[in-house]
Protein backbone atom coordinates (compact mmCIF):
# COMPACT_ATOMS: atom_id res chain seq x y z
CA UNK A 1 0.00 0.00 0.00
CA UNK A 2 2.61 2.48 0.66
CA UNK A 3 4.54 1.72 -2.27
CA UNK A 4 1.26 2.30 -4.68
CA UNK A 5 0.63 5.89 -2.45
CA UNK A 6 4.47 7.37 -3.27
CA UNK A 7 4.44 6.63 -7.19
CA UNK A 8 2.00 9.51 -7.62
CA UNK A 9 3.29 11.82 -5.82
CA UNK A 10 6.82 10.98 -7.54
CA UNK A 11 4.88 11.76 -11.30
CA UNK A 12 3.85 15.39 -10.20
CA UNK A 13 6.76 16.68 -8.85
CA UNK A 14 7.99 16.00 -12.27
CA UNK A 15 5.01 17.08 -13.98
CA UNK A 16 5.56 20.76 -12.33
CA UNK A 17 9.43 20.67 -13.10
CA UNK A 18 8.64 20.21 -16.66
CA UNK A 19 6.09 23.33 -16.59
CA UNK A 20 8.35 25.63 -15.19
CA UNK A 21 11.35 24.96 -17.28
CA UNK A 22 8.80 25.49 -20.09
CA UNK A 23 7.66 28.62 -18.72
CA UNK A 24 11.74 29.95 -18.34
CA UNK A 25 12.49 28.72 -21.96
CA UNK A 26 9.48 30.91 -23.15
CA UNK A 27 10.06 34.03 -21.22
CA UNK A 28 13.65 33.80 -22.43
CA UNK A 29 12.69 33.32 -26.42
CA UNK A 30 10.45 36.44 -25.88
CA UNK A 31 12.91 38.77 -24.32
CA UNK A 32 15.39 37.64 -26.81
CA UNK A 33 13.43 39.37 -29.79
CA UNK A 34 12.83 42.54 -28.15
CA UNK A 35 16.21 43.03 -26.80
CA UNK A 36 17.34 42.49 -30.41
CA UNK A 37 14.56 44.94 -31.64
CA UNK A 38 15.46 47.59 -28.94
CA UNK A 39 19.76 47.60 -30.34
CA UNK A 40 18.82 47.39 -33.63
CA UNK A 41 16.66 50.78 -33.37
CA UNK A 42 18.89 52.07 -31.82
CA UNK A 43 21.02 51.89 -34.57
CA UNK A 44 19.00 52.80 -37.26
CA UNK A 45 17.81 56.49 -35.16
CA UNK A 46 18.67 59.21 -38.32
CA UNK A 47 20.98 62.00 -37.09
CA UNK A 48 19.33 65.49 -36.16
CA UNK A 49 19.12 67.52 -39.67
CA UNK A 50 21.64 69.89 -40.57
CA UNK A 51 20.31 73.56 -41.33
CA UNK A 52 22.52 76.45 -42.23
CA UNK A 53 21.46 80.01 -40.32
CA UNK A 54 22.38 83.23 -40.52
CA UNK A 55 22.48 85.36 -37.40
CA UNK A 56 20.07 88.58 -37.32
CA UNK A 57 22.60 91.71 -37.45
CA UNK A 58 21.51 95.29 -38.34
CA UNK A 59 22.78 97.95 -40.82
CA UNK A 60 22.63 100.91 -41.78
CA UNK A 61 20.08 101.30 -44.46
CA UNK A 62 18.79 104.45 -46.97
CA UNK A 63 14.81 104.25 -47.32
CA UNK A 64 13.28 106.03 -49.92
CA UNK A 65 9.82 106.17 -50.57
CA UNK A 66 8.05 106.17 -54.04
CA UNK A 67 5.33 108.61 -54.77
CA UNK A 68 3.19 109.53 -57.96
CA UNK A 69 2.48 113.07 -59.29
CA UNK A 70 2.42 114.89 -62.59
CA UNK A 71 4.37 117.13 -64.96
CA UNK A 72 3.69 120.88 -64.60
CA UNK A 73 5.77 123.85 -66.69
CA UNK A 74 8.33 125.51 -64.66
CA UNK A 75 6.79 128.65 -66.44
CA UNK A 76 3.92 129.39 -68.45
CA UNK A 77 2.97 132.79 -70.02
CA UNK A 78 -0.04 133.28 -71.73
CA UNK A 79 0.07 136.15 -74.64
CA UNK A 80 -2.87 138.05 -75.23
CA UNK A 81 -3.40 141.22 -76.89
CA UNK A 82 -3.13 144.30 -75.29
CA UNK A 83 -4.48 147.11 -77.58
CA UNK A 84 -6.88 146.89 -80.10
CA UNK A 85 -6.46 146.36 -84.21
CA UNK A 86 -6.37 143.96 -86.55
CA UNK A 87 -3.58 141.13 -86.87
CA UNK A 88 -1.51 142.08 -89.96
CA UNK A 89 1.09 139.22 -89.68
CA UNK A 90 2.27 136.13 -87.32
CA UNK A 91 5.75 135.23 -87.36
CA UNK A 92 6.49 132.06 -85.47
CA UNK A 93 5.99 128.65 -86.18
CA UNK A 94 3.47 127.01 -83.75
CA UNK A 95 5.50 124.10 -81.66
CA UNK A 96 8.65 126.19 -81.84
CA UNK A 97 11.12 127.62 -79.71
CA UNK A 98 11.27 131.19 -78.96
CA UNK A 99 13.21 133.18 -77.41
CA UNK A 100 12.27 135.93 -74.53
CA UNK A 101 11.38 139.46 -76.62
CA UNK A 102 11.01 137.32 -79.79
CA UNK A 103 8.20 139.06 -82.04
CA UNK A 104 5.35 137.01 -82.49
CA UNK A 105 2.85 138.86 -84.20
CA UNK A 106 1.76 142.90 -85.86
CA UNK A 107 -1.10 144.81 -84.80
CA UNK A 108 -1.83 147.48 -87.29
CA UNK A 109 -0.24 150.06 -86.05
CA UNK A 110 -1.22 152.95 -88.06
CA UNK A 111 -3.77 154.50 -85.15
CA UNK A 112 -1.24 154.57 -82.77
CA UNK A 113 1.18 155.77 -84.75
CA UNK A 114 -1.46 159.04 -85.55
CA UNK A 115 -2.21 159.10 -81.76
CA UNK A 116 1.81 159.48 -81.02
CA UNK A 117 2.48 162.03 -83.70
CA UNK A 118 -0.32 163.81 -82.43
CA UNK A 119 0.71 164.17 -78.75
CA UNK A 120 4.18 165.05 -79.42
CA UNK A 121 2.02 168.06 -81.28
CA UNK A 122 0.53 169.03 -78.12
CA UNK A 123 4.40 168.48 -76.22
CA UNK A 124 5.65 170.81 -78.79
CA UNK A 125 2.71 173.34 -78.23
CA UNK A 126 3.10 173.40 -74.54
CA UNK A 127 6.65 173.55 -74.53
CA UNK A 128 6.95 176.92 -76.93
CA UNK A 129 3.90 178.35 -74.76
CA UNK A 130 5.73 177.47 -71.93
CA UNK A 131 9.11 179.53 -73.06
CA UNK A 132 6.89 182.64 -73.83
CA UNK A 133 5.03 182.33 -70.49
CA UNK A 134 8.83 181.99 -68.57
CA UNK A 135 10.33 185.25 -70.49
CA UNK A 136 7.38 187.30 -69.82
CA UNK A 137 7.60 186.41 -65.50
CA UNK A 138 11.08 187.06 -65.96
CA UNK A 139 10.75 190.21 -67.31
CA UNK A 140 7.99 191.15 -64.83
CA UNK A 141 10.23 189.94 -61.88
CA UNK A 142 12.94 193.15 -62.71
CA UNK A 143 10.00 195.40 -62.75
CA UNK A 144 8.24 194.95 -60.15
CA UNK A 145 10.82 196.28 -58.19
CA UNK A 146 10.86 199.36 -59.46
CA UNK A 147 7.25 199.61 -59.57
CA UNK A 148 7.20 199.57 -63.34
CA UNK A 149 4.47 196.91 -63.26
CA UNK A 150 1.72 195.96 -60.32
CA UNK A 151 2.59 192.84 -58.32
CA UNK A 152 -0.51 191.64 -59.30
CA UNK A 153 0.55 191.60 -62.94
CA UNK A 154 3.77 190.01 -61.89
CA UNK A 155 1.89 187.00 -59.66
CA UNK A 156 -0.17 186.08 -62.89
CA UNK A 157 2.53 185.97 -65.49
CA UNK A 158 5.01 183.81 -63.14
CA UNK A 159 0.89 181.50 -62.36
CA UNK A 160 0.97 181.33 -66.01
CA UNK A 161 4.24 179.68 -66.82
CA UNK A 162 3.64 177.34 -63.65
CA UNK A 163 0.55 176.34 -65.40
CA UNK A 164 2.23 175.87 -69.21
CA UNK A 165 5.01 173.89 -67.71
CA UNK A 166 2.14 171.41 -65.75
CA UNK A 167 0.77 171.03 -69.51
CA UNK A 168 4.20 170.49 -70.67
CA UNK A 169 4.17 167.44 -67.84
CA UNK A 170 0.72 166.50 -69.45
CA UNK A 171 2.15 166.30 -72.66
CA UNK A 172 5.33 164.54 -72.17
CA UNK A 173 2.85 161.59 -70.67
CA UNK A 174 0.70 161.74 -73.36
CA UNK A 175 3.61 161.24 -75.54
CA UNK A 176 4.82 158.28 -73.21
CA UNK A 177 1.24 156.34 -73.31
CA UNK A 178 1.20 157.04 -77.18
CA UNK A 179 4.85 155.27 -77.77
CA UNK A 180 3.44 152.25 -75.23
CA UNK A 181 0.32 151.71 -76.98
CA UNK A 182 2.30 151.78 -80.57
CA UNK A 183 4.56 149.12 -78.70
CA UNK A 184 2.04 146.75 -77.88
CA UNK A 185 1.26 146.47 -81.64
CA UNK A 186 4.65 144.50 -81.89
CA UNK A 187 3.64 141.30 -79.56
CA UNK A 188 6.71 139.91 -78.17
CA UNK A 189 7.68 137.03 -76.31
CA UNK A 190 7.49 137.35 -72.64
CA UNK A 191 9.16 134.15 -71.46
CA UNK A 192 11.49 131.61 -73.69
CA UNK A 193 9.89 128.57 -74.55
CA UNK A 194 7.78 125.99 -76.68
CA UNK A 195 4.85 127.87 -78.17
CA UNK A 196 1.54 126.20 -78.62
CA UNK A 197 -0.46 127.02 -81.65
CA UNK A 198 -1.97 130.29 -82.81
CA UNK A 199 -5.19 131.35 -81.17
CA UNK A 200 -5.89 133.99 -83.76
CA UNK A 201 -4.95 134.13 -87.86
CA UNK A 202 -4.03 137.10 -89.84
CA UNK A 203 -6.90 139.74 -89.96
CA UNK A 204 -8.16 138.46 -87.09
CA UNK A 205 -9.55 141.62 -84.77
CA UNK A 206 -8.87 141.33 -81.18
CA UNK A 207 -9.33 144.01 -77.96
CA UNK A 208 -7.73 145.15 -75.19
CA UNK A 209 -10.93 144.72 -73.09
CA UNK A 210 -11.70 141.11 -73.57
CA UNK A 211 -7.18 140.46 -73.81
CA UNK A 212 -8.11 138.59 -76.87
CA UNK A 213 -5.82 135.13 -76.06
CA UNK A 214 -2.72 135.35 -78.78
CA UNK A 215 -1.00 131.77 -77.84
CA UNK A 216 0.58 130.11 -74.89
CA UNK A 217 4.23 129.68 -74.32
CA UNK A 218 6.03 127.25 -71.82
CA UNK A 219 9.10 126.63 -70.53
CA UNK A 220 10.57 122.96 -70.75
CA UNK A 221 13.92 122.58 -69.98
CA UNK A 222 12.70 122.59 -66.13
CA UNK A 223 9.56 120.99 -65.38
CA UNK A 224 7.72 120.73 -61.93
CA UNK A 225 6.81 117.40 -60.67
CA UNK A 226 3.60 117.76 -57.99
CA UNK A 227 3.68 115.04 -55.76
CA UNK A 228 0.99 113.78 -53.00
CA UNK A 229 1.60 112.13 -50.10
CA UNK A 230 -0.39 111.32 -46.92
CA UNK A 231 -0.39 113.41 -44.18
CA UNK A 232 0.05 111.21 -41.52
CA UNK A 233 3.08 109.94 -43.27
CA UNK A 234 4.80 113.51 -43.66
CA UNK A 235 4.15 113.29 -39.47
CA UNK A 236 5.25 109.70 -38.77
CA UNK A 237 8.65 110.93 -40.80
CA UNK A 238 9.56 114.31 -39.00
CA UNK A 239 9.12 112.48 -35.88
CA UNK A 240 11.57 109.74 -36.97
CA UNK A 241 14.13 112.57 -37.38
CA UNK A 242 13.42 114.29 -34.22
CA UNK A 243 14.19 111.32 -32.37
CA UNK A 244 16.85 110.24 -34.34
CA UNK A 245 15.09 106.68 -35.01
CA UNK A 246 16.16 108.11 -38.66
CA UNK A 247 18.99 110.29 -40.08
CA UNK A 248 18.86 112.75 -42.57
CA UNK A 249 21.04 111.87 -45.61
CA UNK A 250 24.07 114.01 -46.06
CA UNK A 251 22.27 116.98 -44.15
CA UNK A 252 20.26 117.46 -46.76
CA UNK A 253 16.73 115.54 -48.20
CA UNK A 254 16.31 117.20 -51.70
CA UNK A 255 17.40 114.58 -53.94
CA UNK A 256 15.27 112.76 -56.12
CA UNK A 257 14.89 109.67 -58.96
CA UNK A 258 12.04 110.10 -61.59
CA UNK A 259 10.96 107.00 -62.41
CA UNK A 260 8.95 106.49 -66.22
CA UNK A 261 5.61 105.30 -66.82
CA UNK A 262 7.30 102.12 -68.62
CA UNK A 263 9.27 101.70 -65.67
CA UNK A 264 12.68 102.94 -66.34
CA UNK A 265 14.55 105.26 -64.29
CA UNK A 266 15.06 109.03 -65.80
CA UNK A 267 18.52 109.90 -66.75
CA UNK A 268 18.97 113.07 -64.77
CA UNK A 269 17.92 113.88 -60.68
CA UNK A 270 15.08 115.67 -59.56
CA UNK A 271 15.23 117.79 -56.72
CA UNK A 272 12.53 118.35 -53.90
CA UNK A 273 11.88 122.19 -54.05
CA UNK A 274 9.07 122.67 -51.01
CA UNK A 275 5.98 120.85 -48.97
CA UNK A 276 2.96 122.80 -48.96
CA UNK A 277 1.52 123.61 -45.39
CA UNK A 278 -1.91 122.61 -45.98
CA UNK A 279 -3.81 119.73 -45.86
CA UNK A 280 -6.21 118.84 -48.54
CA UNK A 281 -9.06 118.49 -46.47
CA UNK A 282 -10.42 116.41 -49.36
CA UNK A 283 -7.89 113.77 -49.63
CA UNK A 284 -5.97 113.78 -46.34
CA UNK A 285 -2.83 114.12 -48.10
CA UNK A 286 0.30 117.10 -48.34
CA UNK A 287 1.27 118.45 -51.75
CA UNK A 288 5.38 118.09 -52.58
CA UNK A 289 7.04 120.52 -55.37
CA UNK A 290 10.18 119.34 -56.86
CA UNK A 291 11.87 120.27 -60.00
CA UNK A 292 13.27 117.85 -62.98
CA UNK A 293 16.02 119.15 -65.50
CA UNK A 294 14.22 118.58 -69.09
CA UNK A 295 16.76 119.57 -71.44
CA UNK A 296 16.05 117.50 -74.31
CA UNK A 297 12.15 118.11 -73.96
CA UNK A 298 11.30 113.99 -73.25
CA UNK A 299 9.06 114.95 -70.61
CA UNK A 300 5.80 116.99 -71.49
CA UNK A 301 3.76 118.82 -68.78
CA UNK A 302 0.67 116.80 -67.94
CA UNK A 303 2.48 113.46 -67.64
CA UNK A 304 2.12 110.87 -65.03
CA UNK A 305 5.07 109.96 -63.18
CA UNK A 306 7.05 108.84 -59.96
CA UNK A 307 9.35 109.84 -57.87
CA UNK A 308 11.46 107.96 -55.23
CA UNK A 309 12.12 110.63 -52.48
CA UNK A 310 15.03 109.76 -50.04
CA UNK A 311 13.83 109.98 -46.08
CA UNK A 312 17.04 109.67 -44.46
CA UNK A 313 19.05 106.86 -42.66
CA UNK A 314 18.18 103.76 -40.66
CA UNK A 315 21.36 102.70 -38.71
CA UNK A 316 20.12 99.93 -37.34
CA UNK A 317 17.73 98.62 -39.72
CA UNK A 318 17.28 94.65 -39.99
CA UNK A 319 17.00 93.36 -43.68
CA UNK A 320 15.69 89.78 -44.18
CA UNK A 321 15.60 88.04 -47.89
CA UNK A 322 12.29 88.03 -49.09
CA UNK A 323 12.98 84.31 -49.46
CA UNK A 324 12.97 83.47 -46.08
CA UNK A 325 9.91 85.03 -45.27
CA UNK A 326 6.35 83.18 -45.51
CA UNK A 327 3.16 84.35 -44.49
CA UNK A 328 0.65 82.33 -42.15
CA UNK A 329 -3.72 82.25 -42.82
CA UNK A 330 -3.53 85.71 -41.01
CA UNK A 331 -1.64 86.91 -43.55
CA UNK A 332 1.57 87.77 -40.97
CA UNK A 333 4.73 87.40 -41.66
CA UNK A 334 6.98 84.71 -40.20
CA UNK A 335 10.55 83.24 -40.25
CA UNK A 336 11.89 79.86 -38.82
CA UNK A 337 14.65 80.02 -36.07
CA UNK A 338 16.75 77.78 -34.04
CA UNK A 339 16.49 78.40 -30.60
CA UNK A 340 19.57 78.15 -28.18
CA UNK A 341 17.59 73.83 -27.69
CA UNK A 342 18.53 73.70 -31.41
CA UNK A 343 14.70 73.43 -31.86
CA UNK A 344 13.22 74.93 -34.81
CA UNK A 345 10.66 77.94 -33.32
CA UNK A 346 8.08 79.65 -35.88
CA UNK A 347 8.30 83.31 -34.67
CA UNK A 348 5.60 86.09 -36.25
CA UNK A 349 7.62 89.36 -37.35
CA UNK A 350 6.75 92.99 -38.29
CA UNK A 351 7.53 93.99 -41.52
CA UNK A 352 7.14 97.62 -43.00
CA UNK A 353 8.31 97.48 -46.49
CA UNK A 354 10.41 95.68 -49.19
CA UNK A 355 13.71 97.04 -49.82
CA UNK A 356 15.47 95.52 -52.87
CA UNK A 357 15.19 91.89 -52.15
CA UNK A 358 14.60 92.35 -48.52
CA UNK A 359 12.05 93.32 -46.12
CA UNK A 360 12.62 95.93 -43.15
CA UNK A 361 11.94 94.38 -40.19
CA UNK A 362 10.28 96.37 -37.28
CA UNK A 363 9.68 94.01 -34.58
CA UNK A 364 9.34 90.37 -33.66
CA UNK A 365 13.28 90.00 -33.68
CA UNK A 366 16.63 90.39 -32.07
CA UNK A 367 19.86 90.66 -32.87
CA UNK A 368 22.23 87.52 -32.91
CA UNK A 369 19.16 85.10 -33.31
CA UNK A 370 19.86 82.79 -36.21
CA UNK A 371 17.17 82.29 -38.92
CA UNK A 372 17.27 79.33 -41.10
CA UNK A 373 18.23 79.28 -44.32
CA UNK A 374 17.76 76.02 -45.79
CA UNK A 375 15.73 72.74 -45.55
CA UNK A 376 12.93 74.90 -45.11
CA UNK A 377 10.23 72.78 -46.77
CA UNK A 378 11.72 69.38 -44.59
CA UNK A 379 11.47 71.22 -41.11
CA UNK A 380 8.67 71.82 -38.52
CA UNK A 381 8.04 73.85 -35.48
CA UNK A 382 9.56 71.78 -32.77
CA UNK A 383 11.95 69.72 -34.44
CA UNK A 384 15.83 68.90 -33.32
CA UNK A 385 18.16 70.43 -35.90
CA UNK A 386 21.66 70.51 -36.02
CA UNK A 387 22.55 74.59 -37.20
CA UNK A 388 25.34 75.41 -39.24
CA UNK A 389 26.74 78.64 -39.51
CA UNK A 390 26.00 80.58 -43.33
CA UNK A 391 28.65 81.35 -44.95
CA UNK A 392 30.10 85.23 -45.99
CA UNK A 393 29.62 84.70 -49.33
CA UNK A 394 26.20 83.36 -49.38
CA UNK A 395 25.06 85.65 -47.05
CA UNK A 396 26.32 88.54 -49.38
CA UNK A 397 24.29 86.75 -52.53
CA UNK A 398 21.20 86.48 -50.72
CA UNK A 399 21.09 89.97 -50.07
CA UNK A 400 21.59 91.34 -53.08
CA UNK A 401 19.05 93.35 -54.88
CA UNK A 402 16.82 91.76 -57.26
CA UNK A 403 17.67 92.70 -60.89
Amino acid sequence: MKTQQSFPRSITHIAVALLVTTQLLVLAACSEPSEASNSSGSAAAAPALVVTVRNVATEAVTLKRELSGRTAPLRIAEVRARVNGIIEKRHFVEGAIVEAGELLYEIDPAPYQAQLDSAKANLARAEASYASAQLQADRFESLVETNAVSRQNYDDAKAAALALKAEIAAAQASVRVAEINLGYTRVTAPISGRIGQAEVTEGAYVQQATATLLGTIQQLDTLYLDLTESAEEVLQLKEALATGELKSADGENTAIEVILSDGTVYPKLGSLQFSDVTVNSTTGTVKLRATVPNPDSKLLPGMFLRARLVEGVDPDAILIPHSLVSRNSKGQATVLLVNAQNTVELRTIETERSIGNAWLVTGGLKVGESIITDNLQKIRPGMTVQPKAQSETDAQNQNQPAA
